[in-house]
């Protein structure tokens, strides 16, 4: 039985109706998971033991939760002192809750830190999620000093404080430590990578740099992106007038509360519409002779989806001036055939794992990820030589994004970091991974693939973007 799925596409902004299969949603998150990856991981079997004494204690914790009984509102704090550190530089508190339960059916919490030099190598796999929580401001910790860790709780969220200990707080009780909660509203439109894209300094000299060679003091420049910090730098480079084109109602409210804190309400017009039903009247019956976006869209999954911006210049061409500027003036799609350490593993058949027949489970993985459709135009090949063994398990893609003729920003590759051929990526985008149908694993130089050939097909109409790779 087939079912039709609404959906916004994210890189034109029109509605669609899909054709999926009835369990579609059901197979697509199996195969995005990483439980092959667990699979795979056979460290995980010297803890066999340990594992079956561990759910043991879950199963009789389960059993002993009373649910007729709510759970406790009030924040619960838990304190432990730091001994001095042996280094003066800073350190790395890593901690972690051992649970137990009393007789009388009480849970008990304790958490057990403890300090860890920054030279301290960390080789999490990639099926591993941990989480982190940033204190609420920055503490220099010297060599000699006690400090106070606190983490308090409440019934949806944990966090931490850290606090110089004195002498006459040591027989004291610990005071409350108010909840982080987001009052201004910009967490709820900008998550952890785009703080962090937003904070990048020499990101935001690119754009800058860019913006001084195409504004002038007659520009009238208009921003498409979401939550973008560009209006601002426009108007303080000197541009005439800053139009900001913002489609949602909550990006809306984030940048009227920034552009009030930094008194320019006045001198930034926020247009909540969509490029299609932009009109003249939103503008002030200005021309715009300055299109800029970084670009950035909150429905953005797949680097590529943020030509967007590409289909929303083309909605408002009527807007813009004859002798308009678009910055950034093109885009170009990257792509490198990388060896990952561990990823590949998330992709690869299992077959049987602790003697348990998982092969319906590859058999989904691989229709739903390698099933991908021929595409016969726009062929090309490229070709390189294995200096060492290498093995081909897929290719990374990324969007470079080229504001002016020599100004450029990358949203994958930053650099080759040595010469066994590590890399660096951007830290604040995800990039695109295609994983090969095969995952080559070749002893000698000889048996290594000496070519890749691919075929992409970009369709302007639907800004679907379709690729077929064959190791030769």
């Amino acid at each position: 039985m087939k079912t039709f799925c609404g959906r916004a596409n994210p890189t034109t902004g029109s509605l669609e109706w899909v054709e999926e299969d009835e369990d579609y949603d059901y197979h697509q998150e199996i195969a995005r998971s990483r439980y092959s990856d667990m699979l795979h991981d056979k460290d995980r079997l010297k803890f066999l033991r340990n594992t079956e004494l561990f759910l043991f204690t879950i199963m009789v914790l389960l059993c002993s939760v009373d649910f007729s009984k709510p759970v406790r509102s009030a924040s619960t704090c838990y304190r432990v002192q730091l001994e001095p550190v042996k280094s003066g530089k800073a350190q790395i508190v890593l901690s972690w809750w051992d649970i137990d339960m009393d007789p009388s059916g009480t849970i008990n919490c304790t958490m057990a830190p403890y300090w860890v030099k920054p030279t301290s190598a960390f080789q999490w796999r990639d099926h591993w999620m941990q989480c982190v929580y940033f204190l609420p401001k920055e503490e220099q910790v010297l060599q000699g000093q006690k400090v106070h860790l606190t983490a308090c709780r409440d019934e949806y969220s944990v966090w931490y404080t850290l606090q110089k200990a004195r002498e006459e707080d040591e027989n004291k009780a610990d005071a409350r430590v108010e909840s982080p909660v987001c009052r201004c509203q910009a967490h709820l439109l900008w998550n952890r990578p785009r703080f962090g894209e937003l904070n990048d300094q020499n990101r935001t000299r690119q754009y800058i740099k860019s913006l001084m060679n195409v504004l002038r003091t007659d520009s009238v420049c208009l921003c498409i992106s979401d939550g973008s910090l560009l209006p601002v730098l426009a108007h303080y480079l000197g541009a005439e007038q800053v139009f900001t084109l913002e489609n949602s109602a909550v990006s809306c409210s984030v940048m009227k509360k920034f552009f009030k804190a930094n008194h320019l309400e006045d001198k930034i017009k926020i247009v909540e519409a969509r490029p299609e039903l932009l009109t003249s009247s939103h503008l002030e019956d200005k021309k715009i002779s300055v299109l800029v976006g970084e670009p950035f869209f909150t429905t953005s999954l797949l680097p590529w989806h943020n030509l967007y911006f590409w289909y929303a210049r083309t909605a408002v061409t009527e807007h813009l001036a004859s002798n308009v500027t678009v910055l950034p003036q093109s885009a170009a799609l990257h792509m490198m055939i990388v060896e990952f350490q561990d990823l590949w593993r998330i992709r690869s058949p299992c077959g049987t794992c602790e003697g348990f027949d998982v092969q319906t489970m590859d058999d989904m993985i691989k229709v739903r990820l390698f099933n991908n459709e021929c595409v016969s135009q726009h062929h090309c090949s490229i070709e390189f030589i294995s200096r060492e063994s290498l093995n081909s398990h897929g290719a990374v893609l990324w969007m470079e994004y080229h504001l002016t003729a020599d100004i450029s920003v990358s949203t994958g590759l930053m650099q080759i970091s040595n010469e066994k051929g590590n890399c660096e990526w951007n830290p604040h985008c995800k990039q695109a991974v295609y994983f090969f149908s095969s995952v080559i694993e070749s002893e000698t130089l000889a048996d290594l693939p000496s070519a890749v050939t691919y075929a992409i097909n970009f369709d302007t109409k639907t800004g679907e973007i379709a690729m077929d790779f064959k190791l030769l």
